[in-house]
């Protein structure tokens, strides 16, 4: 039977013990396969409360999702215009923080990404999701500026560098991004030859 989360329910933060709770589970490493009455039953709670703050299970996933999303701008915003390192350098940093948010979150990570966080222009074109790609952006675009990279429409170049890294992050998580079929550092070769098609 699932333990009761530690905190103590107090009047007024229902919904971060439900979000936090929820969060746990999902952490646990079991997936999201948890329903409501379970949340509620390990944060101690009634079976009806998590419904005061969520109309259903789908809107719980979503809000998970965002957070994750906030949590990946949080990630790739301490590699942002670093005084000392140069662009090929925080490209790097901010590609392999990518990676290690996936690999730390695996959970959360797919969650992100999954349909049963809701519809993608629902959670993706919300304003959170779209914050975790601004540190790319403004390093694509200070790129451009500088003369580093070829000047070409930015969100292109962002879809790029996303797409490979988000494909490499899921490889990785699936065990199969093998040395044996893709090399000893798949990673830094790939972001290389990425690097070299953005570079002026």
């Amino acid at each position: 039977m699932t333990e009761a989360v530690d905190r103590p329910y107090h009047h007024g933060d229902l919904r971060r013990v439900i979000i936090d709770t929820a969060m746990a589970m999902l952490l646990e490493g079991h997936g999201w396969q948890f329903t409501l009455r379970e949340i509620a039953r390990r944060a101690g709670v009634s079976h009806a409360a998590p419904y005061k703050h969520f109309a259903d299970k789908a809107a719980l996933l979503s809000e998970l999702a965002l957070i994750g999303f906030d949590r990946l701008r949080m990630a790739l915003g301490k590699h942002q215009a670093s005084a000392h390192a140069s662009l090929r350098d925080e490209f790097f940093a901010m590609a392999h923080a990518y990676l290690r948010f996936a690999r730390s979150n695996p959970g959360l990570y797919r969650l992100m990404f999954s349909a049963d966080a809701g519809r993608p222009a629902d959670v993706h074109l919300d304003e959170r999701a779209l914050a975790a790609c601004e540190p790319l952006m403004e390093l694509l675009v200070r790129g451009q500026a500088t003369g580093a990279l070829r000047h070409r429409e930015a969100r292109g170049q962002m879809a790029a560098c996303w797409g490979m890294i988000h494909g490499l992050s899921l490889l990785a998580l699936d065990g199969i991004l093998l040395p044996e079929k893709v090399g000893e550092d798949a990673l830094n070769a790939a972001l290389g030859i990425l690097l070299e098609g953005l570079e002026a």
